[in-house]
């Protein structure tokens, strides 16, 4: 499984994330010409090598009609600085005029919309009504559309993070000056990993939160891989520690393991209908899957094991769930290891309409399957078979 795995040891950002992206293809020229061709008005792409604490890296400068950012780990607000306050709709506008796929376009407004929801919680607004500020300026436009691009490119299965590092102190901004890490990154961090281990300054801007929290699908030590490429981002300071962030690029087939609970219990006092009742109240409170098996019980009487795989933080509430819809008094537990293929739900659109499709990858396989309710909905409403809808589905993925 193409695993990539985001060390934030010294914290996140855009800038960062981009040269250790461009580290891991073999022509970096080559990759930052393309960059250089997203269409992103007045922004230049510059790679430089970098060298932190005798450790070798790239660090990636963006001007802007340019002028290349001065400040990276600080929240500047200068109203005499270079940067524009843009509204979500003027990201919007931006974003989809850039030369990339739709998906990438998605994925940097979902980036967006990630730091937007915490900056309207932090100054009590709406998201539409949110002032980007360094956030929203072209610079961290060309970072969040960089990520998003590379990572694009990489086509990798799974992304995993470290805890981020988010350091301390306190950050000066035009609001004034505020504790590290700021407002609208502690908020982005809400959900993810996080730390601070004495670091003074700040180390994890809400650019970088939100790239990872937009793309991380789980957070904790580096996971078991076959080490392929590393690419070192850096960052501008220098501190005592090398001042970057790793990114390390290989094969893994580890990360498609997880453990559930099977939960099963006897009856034989319960009709059909109660049965198919109870199985529908343990779905709904959120069992991965529930099915029936048929036994024979004492005295040859013919019964019914219920069964249901659970994840275990949800394991108490299934329980309850058992025992108030079913007769049991008693509830068998086991935990289960299983292997996984790594599954997102995409909607596609199609000719006749918009269907939501579960892809799976891992393991050599990569495999999709529209979702039978909506072809069912759709075949209804355009009057095509399924099978033509199926065919449409293929065709357009």
């Amino acid at each position: 499984m193409k695993t990539l795995y985001i060390e934030a040891n010294m914290g996140a950002a855009g800038d960062m994330l981009t040269a250790a992206l461009v580290e891991l293809f073999d022509d970096k020229e080559k990759i930052v010409a393309e960059l250089n061709s997203l269409g992103i008005p007045n922004v230049t792409y510059t790679l430089s090598d970098s060298t932190k604490c005798s450790i070798k890296g790239s660090h990636m400068s963006v001007s802007v009609a340019g002028v290349e950012e001065e400040i990276e780990h600080t929240h500047s607000h200068d109203e005499n600085h270079h940067h524009h306050h843009n509204t979500m709709n003027d990201i919007r506008t931006i974003v989809y005029g850039l030369n990339v796929k739709e998906k990438v376009k998605e994925k940097i407004m979902e980036v967006y919309q990630i730091i937007a929801q915490a900056e309207s919680f932090v100054h009590g607004t709406t998201v539409e009504q949110v002032h980007f500020h360094e956030v929203g300026a072209m610079d961290a436009v060309a970072d969040i559309t960089a990520v998003c691009y590379l990572i694009d490119k990489l086509n990798v299965e799974k992304i995993t993070a470290s805890a981020i590092n988010t350091g301390n102190g306190y950050c000066r901004t035009m609001h004034g000056i505020l504790p590290v890490p700021a407002p609208a990154t502690a908020k982005i961090l809400e959900g993810m990993a996080s730390y601070d281990d004495g670091v003074r300054g700040e180390l994890c801007t809400p650019t970088g939160a939100a790239l990872i929290k937009a793309f991380s699908s789980s957070y904790g030590p580096r996971p078991n891989m076959r080490i392929e490429k590393i690419g070192n981002g850096m960052g501008k300071k220098d501190f005592e520690r090398a001042n970057c962030i790793r990114l390390f690029l290989g094969e893994s087939e580890n990360a498609l393991k997880d453990s559930v609970i099977l939960l099963e219990a006897n009856v034989d006092d319960m009709s059909g209908e109660d049965i198919s009742y109870a199985l529908e109240c343990l779905l709904s409170a959120g069992a991965l899957d529930v099915w029936t098996s048929a036994v024979n019980m004492k005295k040859s009487r013919p019964g019914v094991i219920i069964s249901a795989l659970v994840k275990e933080e949800d394991e108490e509430r299934l329980v309850n769930t058992f025992f108030k819809h079913t007769t049991t008094i008693g509830i068998r537990r086991e935990k289960k290891e299983r292997y996984i293929l790594q599954r997102e739900i995409k909607e596609v659109k199609i000719p006749s309409g918009s269907v939501r499709v579960k892809c799976s990858t891992g393991y050599g396989v990569n495999r999709i399957k529209a979702e039978f309710e909506d072809l069912k909905a759709l075949s209804k409403q355009s009057g095509k078979a399924i099978k033509e809808l199926r065919d449409e589905i293929i065709s357009t993925i």
